[in-house]
């Protein structure tokens, strides 16, 4: 019954993880604004997604595996140029990383909706309406 419905939710769950660990991301990246030396970083979503939804090969081998679904979001950290380095080699540039932050809700609560929406019909479908 849970394989089926993780498959009914579709990627919606995957993408609503994948949002959450970016917007720890960027919540990390606006606090250490001030930090010297810090090194403002991003996930790369579509591939982050892509793995948390089983685009990468996996395949396991033995009952000890840790199998897709179990780790939650892996997604390499990448680290963002900024477009004016400043002088302590901070490269946080908060208007950047709160629009990035702002985008990333708003594509978070559209997900949120489109699982909602899917739970809903699903649950119209059980009892019958």
């Amino acid at each position: 019954m849970a394989d089926w419905l993780g498959n009914s939710l579709g990627i919606y769950t995957e993408s609503l993880q994948t949002y959450g660990r970016r917007a720890e991301v960027l919540a990390s990246n606006l606090s250490n604004a001030d930090t010297p030396g810090y090194k403002a970083r991003d996930i790369d979503f579509r591939s982050a997604l892509a793995a948390a939804s089983g685009g990468g090969v996996m395949r396991g081998t033995h009952t000890q595996h840790i199998m897709r679904g179990q780790a939650g979001v892996q997604a390499d950290l990448l680290y963002r140029t900024p477009q004016q380095p400043s002088l302590d080699g901070n490269t946080v540039e908060s208007p950047v990383e709160q629009a990035a932050f702002a985008d990333n809700a708003v594509r978070f609560q559209a997900s949120l909706r489109f699982l909602d929406g899917s739970i809903k019909t699903m649950l119209l479908a059980i009892k019958g309406e």
